[in-house]
């Protein structure tokens, strides 16, 4: 057995890729005892990211392999773009749309076809080298989809946050409006990547994020802040994420505390994957690196998730909602390639390369 580090997990995960280029995953449901192989492009454009930002660190050897697996990764994209040619991008293939790949039931019904989203457009964004009218183009995309712009009003926050003119998750004409603290986190990240003009969308987002951290919201009601993640671990290592890698002047009165919610959340981690992802966000936040083993973190790596999908979170009626935030009425997304990805990510951070 080879030592991990940050060349070995390269190659591990190069091995994972499949030849359509996308990194495998699998969606689960352990309450009704359901799994399913999963066909999506976020996973593998997620993968891809985290490893982009390593690659000045690893081998030269490793940087080719890197290269590699993300040109076979980003011509698997097409599939997940916008069945109409716009440039967003789907979680699910498009081309034809296949929303619930590999399933028995949700893929025969119209109301589980999600719209593209802003989280996968991210990141395939991030991934690859739009021109600067296709930046600009998303840019006036996300305005006309955000809260308040034109039909679309939020009815699914808290009362104090539906004024805010917030990036939506969702493009689709006929999805209600959703904040994720993630998922903004990663359409702002690809926001100032490109430098692109700040108007009232990103300050009102940036307004959410410090908020939902300020108010302890993320802490208490995790699912609240972001539907689509719905743990306060992953909320800190999108948001020390972003505000490592750009200053961010609205977000460093809450760095403090996501500093101390960081050291608690990573005491109370059931899984060591989500220990290292915490012990990322410390790094990035300036902390020192906290001591963490990753000897047999392979079984760790099985049983990671970090994505989820709430069956019921589209419905805006708050005695449905109600019971969104259900095991039950939830599924949990893994990725072997992903979760090694994350390793070492903290491996390269730990090391101050």
């Amino acid at each position: 057995m080879f030592p991990l580090t940050p060349e070995t997990i390269i190659q591990q995960i190069a091995r994972l890729q499949e030849p359509t280029g996308l990194f495998p995953s699998v969606r689960r449901n352990d309450s009704i005892g359901y799994q399913r192989a999963d066909t999506n492009v976020f996973f593998t454009a997620c993968t891809v990211f985290t490893l982009q930002q390593l690659r000045q660190f690893v081998s030269e050897e490793a940087q080719k392999q890197l290269d590699q697996l993300t040109e076979r990764a980003v011509a698997a994209y097409p599939a997940f773009q916008n069945k109409d040619g716009l440039a967003t991008y789907n979680f699910w293939p498009t081309k034809p749309s296949r929303h619930f790949p590999n399933g028995y039931v949700f893929r025969h019904f119209e109301h589980f076809r999600i719209p593209d989203d802003i989280d996968d457009t991210a990141m395939v964004y991030l991934t690859t080298e739009p021109t600067p009218a296709e930046q600009q183009w998303l840019k006036n995309k996300l305005s006309q989809h955000a809260n308040g712009s034109n039909r679309y009003q939020i009815r699914n926050t808290y009362p104090d946050y539906q004024s805010l003119r917030a990036y939506s998750t969702w493009f689709g004409k006929n999805m209600g409006v959703d904040f994720d603290a993630c998922a903004l986190s990663n359409i702002l990240y690809c926001m100032y990547q490109y430098d692109l003009p700040r108007n009232q969308h990103d300050i009102d987002s940036l307004t959410y994020l410090r908020s939902v951290v300020a108010s302890g919201r993320y802490v208490s009601e995790p699912f609240r802040c972001a539907p689509h993640y719905a743990r306060t671990s992953l909320i800190i290592y999108h948001l020390a994420r972003l505000i490592a890698a750009f200053y961010i002047p609205e977000l460093e009165s809450v760095r403090p505390r996501l500093i101390d919610d960081a050291y608690r959340e990573m005491a109370n981690a059931p899984n060591r994957v989500e220990k290292l992802l915490l012990a990322t966000a410390l790094i990035r936040l300036g902390e020192p690196p906290p001591a963490i083993s990753i000897d047999g973190i392979e079984q760790d790596i099985n049983t990671f998730h970090f994505f989820i999908a709430g069956l019921l979170t589209a419905y805006e009626q708050p005695l449905v909602r109600r019971f969104a935030n259900r095991p039950l009425m939830q599924m949990r997304w893994q990725c072997e390639a992903h979760s090694r990805a994350l390793v070492a990510e903290f491996l390269v951070l730990r090391s101050g390369r």
